[in-house]
């Protein structure tokens, strides 16, 4: 590759990177809704259809820079003294996170072990409060990282002292994460739950430098909703804020179900969203049985489209859904706070 492009495209990631909102610090997705579990801990075992639940999340975004940036999530939960406490229940899970991003292969890796408990109010609402721990690791791969003391006139050469005061290449620390929610379902046909949390309580140590620097608290709020307009069809709105270090984030929207089946076993989704002075997010997804599959595309609304050439993200999620032994989904049903077909 030609040394001046090479250095071209050196320059364009710092100037995206740069542009980017500083809450993008903690990673995200656009389907938020379909990673419970890192958007609050309260979610941790609110599993309106099932038992139990085990996800996956992909992002993969800036394609046309040299290195995309890449997220991924896994994540499961489950119910526990469903049967035993007969007005709540207590919910355990698990959630990874990982992502890669940049010429330097900056890496972020986080672990996060979950509690909640969830409360029956009556026969029209529920309210559940939990929290995570879990320990983050970030790295860089300095190898691969040139600096502007490194160019020679000529070329980048990595044998020259890049001149930064890096101390570490590998970082790594506990976190902790708190959240609450509340739903409230009058009927067979309408559902409302809002959420909020703090992530970061304990404001953890990240720099490569010597300084001192702590991650500042995250602040999650979201309020969904379900309504049944008939046996074919729920639609699904939602709101998501997020308030990090001055920066924040909002993001609205809606997808519809559509019942291809009598039972509810078949379901095509259709939607799109809008994150606020940034991008477009446009969802299908499709439902078979337990298993749900979603995507979303981003097409970036903001000036920086033409610095990715107009190409913006795209999202994949996968979900299971399941049941105990010797548990039917038609039981299940019974326990179903959201509207379904």
């Amino acid at each position: 590759m030609d040394m001046r492009k090479n250095r071209y495209h050196i320059i364009l990631i710092c100037c995206l990177a740069a542009a980017l909102p500083a809450s993008a610090q903690d990673l995200h997705f656009s389907q938020y809704f379909n990673s419970p579990l890192s958007t609050n801990p309260a979610n941790t075992g609110f599993i309106p259809d099932g038992n139990y639940r085990i996800g996956i999340n992909y992002r993969n975004q800036w394609a046309t820079i040299p290195v995309p940036y890449k997220t991924m999530s896994l994540f499961g939960d489950f119910q526990l003294f469903r049967d035993q406490l007969t007005y709540g229940w207590v919910g355990i899970g698990g959630l990874l996170l990982r992502d890669v991003a940049g010429s330097g292969n900056l890496t972020s890796t986080k672990g996060y072990g979950s509690v909640a408990y969830h409360q029956l109010l009556g026969q029209s609402s529920l309210i559940s409060a939990g929290f995570n721990v879990g320990y983050a690791n970030k790295r860089v791969d300095l190898n691969k990282l040139t600096f502007g003391t490194q160019w020679n006139g000529n070329f980048f050469d990595s044998q020259m002292a890049s001149g930064e005061p890096i101390v570490n290449s590998s970082v790594g620390y506990f976190d902790m994460q708190v959240g609450m929610n509340y739903a409230f379902f009058p009927n067979e046909q309408i559902y409302i739950n809002g959420g909020f949390s703090v992530h970061h309580i304990n404001e953890p140590r990240e720099t490569f430098y010597g300084g001192d620097n702590q991650i500042d608290r995250r602040y999650i709020g979201f309020l969904n909703a379900s309504f049944k307009l008939n046996d074919y069809i729920i639609l699904n709105p939602s709101a998501y804020y997020a308030r990090q270090a001055g920066s924040s984030e909002v993001m609205a929207g809606g997808y519809a179900a559509y019942n291809l089946s009598g039972n509810g076993e078949k379901q095509v989704f259709g939607g799109a969203y809008y994150r606020f002075g940034d991008a477009f997010a446009l969802l299908v997804g499709y439902q078979l049985n337990q298993f749900k599959l979603m995507f979303n595309y981003d097409v970036t609304a903001s000036q920086l489209a033409a610095s990715n050439r107009r190409q913006g993200a795209y999202e994949l999620s996968l979900i299971y859904t399941g049941l105990y032994p010797n548990r039917s989904f038609a039981n299940a049903r019974r326990y179903t706070l959201c509207p379904s077909f």
